[in-house]
């Protein structure tokens, strides 16, 4: 494996210590007069996603939109405790991001550009041109295209979820004025928060809409998981020989 192949892996421990772990900790342990105050803590504790967020950007070949959004949601929230705007945009922002995003999966699927090929039915997971080759041959590409526009709704969903969730967690939580230690305690609980809250639900979500989707090349081609996804024939051989 190549060194620029082992930095493009994902790497979801490294995304979860630097985006959620240490700034919570930051914002939650560091906040008050006696530490590093409300404006350092709050500027020290963002610096660590949106760093790493740039990182990723320019330096690690993941230059698409979703960690631009990323990068402009952090700021959106730094933003929202130095100028001391109320508490409530922050609900709003936190709703506002997903809910865009799921609008433009929506959009985008209407103009034939279905985010969902490029999630989860792709080259990279799975073998593209055996499975349309047996969709041809047993003249079920029709169903399959209809099938996979309803995962694409389904992606959707997962965006309308959390930007539903995403709101009520930042209405719950956050109550203190923005620029206070009580705000950034309250800002670094909620981010803790979101990930079993929010980020585990929607994982689950998305594998679910995954299983659909091979389930559903499964009933169409009579391909099993094996030839579907890359590298899955290779081991099977292997397993035989």
């Amino acid at each position: 494996m190549s060194t620029e192949e082992q930095t493009d892996k994902p790497r979801p421990f490294v995304d979860l210590i630097v985006s959620i772990l240490i700034p919570s900790v930051i914002l939650m342990k560091f906040s008050g007069e006696e530490d590093l105050g409300p404006t350092t803590a709050l500027v020290v504790a963002l610096a660590f996603p949106i760093i790493y967020g740039l990182y990723e950007l320019f330096f690690n070949k993941k230059r698409n939109y979703m960690a631009l959004l990323g990068v402009i949601s952090v700021l959106l929230t730094g933003g929202i405790g130095l100028l001391k705007i109320d508490a409530q945009w922050l609900a709003v922002k936190e709703a506002a991001i997903p809910l865009c995003i799921g609008i433009g999966v929506l959009v985008a699927n209407k103009l034939g550009y279905p985010l969902v090929r490029k999630l989860l039915f792709n080259p990279t997971i799975m073998n593209i041109d055996k499975i349309h080759d047996e969709l041809d041959k047993n003249d079920t590409r029709g169903q399959f295209e209809i099938r996979l526009d309803r995962a694409n709704t389904l992606l959707a969903g997962t965006f309308l979820f959390s930007a539903v969730m995403n709101y009520f967690l930042a209405k719950l939580i956050v109550t203190s004025e923005s620029g206070s230690a009580a705000f950034n305690e309250e800002l670094g609980r909620m981010t803790l928060l979101s990930y079993p809250v929010i980020a585990i639900p929607s994982m689950i979500m998305m594998l679910a809409i995954f299983w659909f989707i091979w389930r559903t090349v499964n009933q169409l081609t009579g391909l099993s998981l094996e030839q579907i996804m890359v590298g899955g024939e290779d081991e099977d051989v292997k397993k035989s020989g």
